[in-house]
């Protein structure tokens, strides 16, 4: 027999201003803990050492994650030239140093090849998979691999500010699958000084921004508090990008049940959307000719 999960049916996004520190699994854990939820899950990894946007979804939440995760994500970050690390980042050990520092102008000027439609390869301490293996635990037992570029798409970077000459802060805007400690790699390189990232931060997440993150420290004191519910944001903050149909109670058991059903709204055919019924989202799916043909449903009580 199937053991129940324990904890509350309870759904909505939580938004994380995470510390440096925790991995983005123990925060998700702490969060769902502090709601007493029977699920969680978070719709992009933070490396433990970054801060900044993780959101996490509680509930039927987590069934829009994959929206989140293709979103576009913007990120500040920190190059130290001079240095490459075997990490890519300042947790590393140092594999190779150089006295060259570039200009301003020289910076600006390699960040356009880092515009667009993109290969990256990503950190040998990252959680790819090679051959079925995580890479960082081939790379931590001093294995010979190669990791295989992959695609990215970044929709912006600049510098942005020029602390001292061993150091550039770096605005970056990207899809999803982005590692910036790949960027801070190339982008040394690129400049024939080396680099790797001092320190991270994510900024905002689709529709999710820092500004409204709450520290998991508060987190932590709201904990199993009735207040705590007052932080939870609507599940439907992570279908902004899809467009809102809505149906009547009888498209919303059709719904439900798996079955097309009319929706009324501002949709393309062919185009994925989400429907709710009296303000109660009810399902994802394929708009067609009138009728949603669902993909996901939501399991969410009447309000």
């Amino acid at each position: 027999m199937a053991r129940r999960k324990n904890g509350r049916d309870i759904s909505g996004w939580i938004i994380i201003d995470k510390p440096a520190g925790p991995t983005s699994t123990t925060v998700v854990n702490k969060v769902r803990w502090a709601f007493n939820a029977k699920k969680a899950g978070h719709a992009g990894t933070l490396d433990p050492d970054a801060t900044g946007v993780l959101a996490v979804a509680l509930g039927e939440a987590t069934k829009t994650i994959p929206y989140i995760t293709d979103a576009l994500k913007a990120y500040e970050f920190s190059v130290k030239f001079g240095e490459a690390t075997n990490t890519d980042d300042a947790e590393g050990e140092i594999i190779a140093r150089s006295d060259t520092r570039p200009t301003d102008d020289g910076i600006k000027a390699k960040l356009q090849a880092f515009l667009g439609d993109i290969e990256q390869v990503p950190p040998k301490f990252s959680a790819v998979k090679i051959d079925g293996e995580r890479a960082y635990k081939l790379a931590r037992d001093g294995e010979d691999f190669e990791v295989a570029a992959r695609p990215l798409f970044v929709d912006e970077i600049i510098l942005s500010d020029r602390p001292d000459a061993d150091h550039a802060i770096i605005e970056m805007t990207c899809g999803k699958g982005g590692y910036v400690r790949s960027v801070a790699r190339d982008l040394g390189d690129a400049l024939g000084c080396y680099g790797h990232v001092a320190w991270l931060r994510r900024v905002w997440s689709g529709p999710f921004d820092v500004e409204h993150a709450i520290s998991l420290e508060r987190i932590e004191e709201l904990a199993r508090t009735a207040d705590i519910d007052d932080r939870l944001l609507p599940l439907e903050l992570g279908l902004s990008d899809l467009p809102h149909l809505t149906c009547d109670a009888a498209a919303a058991t059709r719904f439900r049940n798996g079955n097309p059903a009319m929706a009324l709204g501002a949709a393309e055919y062919g185009e994925e959307a989400w429907v709710s019924h009296q303000g109660v989202p009810v399902a994802v799916g394929i708009f067609k000719a009138g009728n949603l043909h669902p993909s996901r449903v939501f399991n969410l009580p009447a309000e």
